[in-house]
């Protein structure tokens, strides 16, 4: 069961101060990069709703370190929308 969509797209907003990051592109690509960090960081994520989507949350809902929200088409991960910005952070609508 192929899980992300060929042309899968990840982007990090990590906020002000931070290198700008130009987004990953297709599933190989996306998918190595997730391999890389994902298993230092996925027991500190909680399954979320953000902004209706699938996502999780770093951190609690009242201090959030990041989330990730995934857009899902056809049964596949399109999308992969990482924010660190503390200043987006307090915008978003974070549900359990």
């Amino acid at each position: 069961m192929e899980v992300l969509d060929p042309g899968v797209v990840f982007r990090a907003d990590l906020g002000p101060g931070s290198p700008a990051r130009p987004p990953l592109a297709g599933s190989g690509a996306v998918a190595g990069h997730v391999l890389r960090t994902a298993p230092r960081f996925v027991n500190l994520a909680r399954p979320v709703l953000v902004n209706g989507e699938a996502g999780a949350l770093f951190g609690t809902h009242e201090d959030p370190v990041a989330v990730i929200g995934f857009t899902i088409v056809g049964g596949r991960i399109a999308e992969l929308n990482l924010v660190a910005d503390p200043g987006k952070l307090r915008h978003l609508t974070i549900e359990p």
